[in-house]
């Protein structure tokens, strides 16, 4: 009698469903992008087809299929997280080094046989990514097939686009209008000489409109294109999602609102010899093939990806409202933790339902910022570890509890990463935990020239980790949007990342400072606060910025070697809980103030 053979996993039934659409369509090779027509971080689930075909959850990730082969490329961020997600699916984890963005495609263009066919859907094929699949892959006559939507013909009730509502910004929290901003895009379109502006990118939609949504997970934006001449505006969304009130809105703007699915003839309308601005990085290629050759383009980045970066003073006023409410909703989760933590059964998942429940009871939250990382001990040394259902930790004992979480509010958009101590934390995990924050201390200290390309800053940051030996792989910062995404350019405080032009730092800007030190199998150490870029006054030598610090939440000193800190260092932790002390007070009562006043005292 035969021995029964194993029944395939879910994966690798997809996998061998997607090869038999592949041999259908002529293609050689398959990219499954994690992304959407709109290039989102965090993509609707009808564009989660890369999750659905590999299991990998992570958020960032690029599948490669040819017949023989599966591979996954991914950052440091997700290596030990996809090594455990990927075991038994028959796809191979390819990790991705610093400097090394296009791995994937080096390795199409030295695996494929030369006029092999690679398919992807060009929908949401980013067009830097596609100019620089073509330039790999041309040479060796390999062809791009562009128009192959592979997933549609193998996902069995693969969902639609979502259909939920939008809504005006409070213009108590919206002090530039509509009406201004779209002045500051047209006046940007005709510096760079171009008369029309394709716009893909949700989080720029939702600022130029004054319009908010609930379409992409943590992120309160709506799907949507527009495209925006020099005397009229065109929103291409969904007419089920946008109730009468705002149509109006939009029309006493001169914003037309036109069907989602109208874009391709509206471009392909566009005159010939006109001027289209495209930003390269921030729209798709497939949407860009309804552009008629004839019409010139123009590539540059967002004016809108400049202009929202850099919140006006009133907008910082409601950012550090909005960060006293959530200081006061940490005070209150972290006074209830200390409480309970070895005396009740706590988990991971605990901690995001009882810190997102904290924030919700405070005026102006909306929803989560992302998804809450609550990670102990080993858990934490995965820097994007997400506690499931399925697997997750119970808090008990002796060790380390990270929590990075952040909250959505009317007047601003938090991120937060604290570590605090379970029962009794070692001497090496204190050490750690000190050296973190004296990069922390070091970059929130520093005073740079006006217009210093962010990456050059990352250094600072990371010289005490360097100094101890130590090295981490994710980046020291990302900037932040105003009511909108957790992750906002076009800042970024790494030096994984080009120093480019358009990378400046600018007053107004909020950006992340959050280094790490990441042992696998034993602990994980994260510091976060937000800064703003305030002005540092003007000398013969030029314009300089420093940080204003806005994250309210004490330190925790329990971790602390007070011994590693110079003076200066414990000078600056004591000023900055003297200002979450008064800053958060007014706010808190009871159990919580008491916790405030106990962690915000001075060392």
């Amino acid at each position: 009698m035969n021995a029964r053979t194993p029944a395939a996993s879910p994966v690798q039934q997809r996998l061998a469903a997607l090869r038999d659409a592949m041999r259908s369509a002529g293609a050689d090779a398959a990219i499954i992008p994690s992304a959407d027509p709109h290039l989102s971080e965090y993509l609707p689930e009808r564009w989660q087809g890369r999750e659905w075909l590999s299991g990998f959850t992570g958020s960032v990730g690029t599948l490669v299929v040819t017949q023989r082969f599966a591979g996954l490329w991914v950052d440091g961020r997700y290596w030990v997280q996809a090594e455990a997600q990927l075991a038994g699916t028959g796809i191979e984890i390819m990790k991705i080094v610093a400097g090394q963005p296009n791995a994937h495609i080096d390795w199409l263009a030295s695996n494929l046989p030369a006029n092999a066919r690679v398919g992807v859907d060009g929908t949401v094929l980013g067009l830097a990514g596609a100019r620089a699949l073509i330039d790999a892959l041309s040479p060796s006559g390999i062809e791009l097939r562009a128009d192959l939507d592979l997933l549609d013909a193998i996902w069995p009730d693969r969902p639609a686009p979502p259909t939920g509502p939008v809504y005006e910004h409070d213009p108590a929290f919206a002090p530039v209008s509509r009406a201004d901003k779209l002045a500051q895009v047209r006046k940007a379109m005709a510096d760079a000489g171009a008369g029309w502006h394709l716009v893909s990118t949700l989080d720029d939609l939702a600022w130029i409109f004054n319009l908010r949504g609930a379409d992409v997970n943590y992120n309160p934006v709506f799907i949507a294109h527009a495209l925006i001449g020099s005397s009229s505006a065109q929103l291409f969304i969904d007419p089920r999602k946008v109730p009468a009130e705002v149509v109006a809105s939009l029309k006493a703007d001169g914003v037309e609102r036109m069907p989602y699915d109208g874009l391709a003839a509206a471009l392909a309308a566009l005159p010939a010899g006109d001027t289209l601005l495209v930003d390269p990085r921030r729209v798709t290629f497939g949407v860009l093939q309804a552009v008629p050759s004839s019409v010139k383009q123009v590539n540059a980045v967002n004016p809108s990806t400049f202009a929202k970066s850099r919140k006006v003073e009133s907008e910082a006023r409601h950012v550090r409202a909005a960060m006293e409410q959530d200081g006061a909703a940490l005070c209150e989760f972290f006074s209830w933790f200390d409480r309970v933590v070895n005396r009740e059964r706590i988990t991971e998942l605990t901690i995001d339902e009882q810190i997102t429940a904290a924030r919700a009871r405070r005026p102006g939250y909306t929803c989560p910022s992302f998804a809450t990382i609550a990670a102990f001990n080993a858990n934490a040394a995965m820097p994007h570890y997400r506690a499931l259902e399925s697997s997750h930790a119970v808090i008990e004992g002796d060790g380390l509890l990270l929590i990075d979480s952040g909250g959505q509010y009317l007047g601003g958009t938090t991120d937060i990463t604290r570590v605090v101590p379970v029962g009794t934390p070692s001497d090496a995990q204190k050490r750690d935990f000190t050296v973190v924050l004296k990069g922390v201390i070091a970059l929130s200290g520093t005073t740079f020239p006006r217009g210093i390309k962010s990456p050059l800053l990352d250094a600072i940051a990371r010289a005490p980790i360097w100094a101890s030996g130590v090295e981490y792989t994710h980046g020291t910062g990302h900037g932040v949007g105003y009511f909108l995404n957790v992750h906002e350019g076009p800042q970024v405080i790494s030096y994984y990342a080009p120093p480019e032009a358009h990378t400046a730092m600018e007053a107004g800007m909020i950006t992340s400072i959050e280094p790490g030190i990441y042992r696998p199998d034993e602990w994980g150490i994260r510091i976060e606060n937000l800064v703003l870029n305030v002005a540092a006054g003007k000398t013969p030598f030029g314009e300089f910025l420093r940080f204003e610090t806005l994250t309210l939440c004490p330190i925790d000193t329990r971790c602390i070697e007070r011994s590693l800190l110079t003076a200066g260092e414990i000078a600056w932790l004591n000023a900055y809980h003297e200002t979450v002390r008064t800053r958060l007070e007014p706010h808190v009562d009871g159990e919580a103030k008491a916790w405030l006043i106990e962690r915000a005292q001075a060392i």
